[in-house]
């Protein structure tokens, strides 16, 4: 009886040596299946930024699975980099990369930090399978999977929320998220396809600042689509054929949008003394408000109906590529419909999102408009 006791006992630790190391056919959102044994331990983000999406769900420590990611989000994102890094200071510790389409991802680092899986923005594809990347990761069965919240964000971060879940082991947390983010946008939705109300001309103004050239912007996608989402007309919509591109002054002022959104960041490490409208966590909306206004003396602004009547906006830039978009949302719609919208509070809502799924702490400083009134 001892001996198969043994055998039994043998059996059994074999069978669940076995079952912990199975893999999981994933498909992500490139709509390639991809094999990875879950849960992940050891993670790479081919984007800082990524970190937006596995903070809601690797709630207690945003940064236990990541051996390695890539440098941007200290530089595109500085206030949430230092607040994250205040709580969790191993962050300034973790190996970083260059981007896939500058040529700057070191492959054979990434192999060197064993990670169970690398996880890519999807607008990276195109350069990852040009420079053999996923080739090179493949030959060492290293798992690459795409997620997105940038080149159709609206479609895609439910999706990419519930591959996070899958690849962490928190699959019901990502769907208490989608079901989060989906009731705002339920909400807005419903409401304006109620009330049917006339649709502003919107101008959509992408990194507003960041360089002299005017005027970057979305086409269908994006904030083009969200656009279109909270009963508006994207006026870059007709002219740039994808989700990014650029539109010249004389087209904006010829379009005579009825509002303007821009979008700003704090990009002193891109841009240094820039004009830029530096939003983000903690920032200083008394200077944000002074490079907004400074925004509208120039030539593609000259004369329109959203400078004359006080509908001048600016947004957190990285609602672009993260899955709060929601939120941006709820702001917009209140921006072009106030009487429609006035009961709803993005703020509120960006707090119980942090509340709710996040390490840290809100701090405002994500939305302004030209008609604010702000104090020091």
């Amino acid at each position: 009886m001892k001996i198969f006791g043994a055998i039994a006992a043998l059996t059994m630790l074999v069978a669940g040596s076995a079952q912990a190391a199975e893999s999981v056919k994933i498909t992500d959102v490139a709509g390639r299946e991809v094999s990875v044994n879950l849960p992940v331990e050891r993670v790479i983000l081919g984007e800082g930024r990524l970190i937006y999406g596995l903070a809601t769900l690797d709630s207690e420590d945003p940064f236990a699975r990541v051996v390695g990611w890539r440098d941007d989000l200290k530089k595109a994102d500085p206030q949430t980099y230092d607040i994250y890094a205040a709580k969790y200071p191993r962050v300034d510790e973790i190996p970083t990369f260059g981007g896939m389409k500058d040529g700057t991802f070191d492959v054979e680092q990434a192999i060197s930090l064993k990670p169970d899986v690398v996880i890519m923005n999807l607008e990276s594809k195109g350069a990852t399978e040009d420079g053999g990347f996923d080739e090179k990761l493949a030959a060492v069965g290293i798992p690459l999977v795409y997620i997105d919240f940038r080149e159709a964000p609206i479609k895609n971060t439910e999706t990419s929320m519930k591959i996070l879940g899958q690849l962490t082991g928190k699959v019901q947390k990502a769907d208490e998220f989608i079901t989060f983010r989906s009731d705002h946008i339920n909400e807005v939705t419903a409401r304006l396809a109620k009330a049917n109300p006339e649709k502003p001309n919107v101008f959509i103004e992408r990194a507003a600042g960041y360089s002299e050239e005017c005027c970057m912007s979305f086409g269908n996608e994006n904030f083009g689509k969200m656009v279109e989402m909270v009963g508006g007309i994207n006026i870059a919509a007709a002219i740039i054929p994808g989700t990014f591109g650029t539109i010249n002054p004389e087209q904006v002022v010829a379009s005579n949008p009825d509002q303007v959104i821009a979008t700003g960041a704090s990009w002193e490490a891109y841009s240094p003394g820039g004009a830029w409208v530096g939003l983000g966590p903690n920032a200083d909306m008394v200077e944000a408000h002074r490079k907004l206004v400074g925004l509208t003396e120039r030539p593609a602004f000259t004369g329109i109906k959203a400078v004359e009547n006080g509908k001048v906006h600016a947004v957190w830039h990285q609602f672009y590529n993260s899955p709060y978009q929601f939120v941006v949302i709820e702001q917009m719609a209140k921006w072009l419909h106030p009487d429609l919208f006035a009961d709803i509070d993005p703020e509120a809502t960006f707090k119980e999102l942090h509340d709710r799924f996040l390490p840290i702490d809100y701090q405002p400083g994500y939305f302004i408009s030209i008609s604010d009134t702000v104090t020091n």
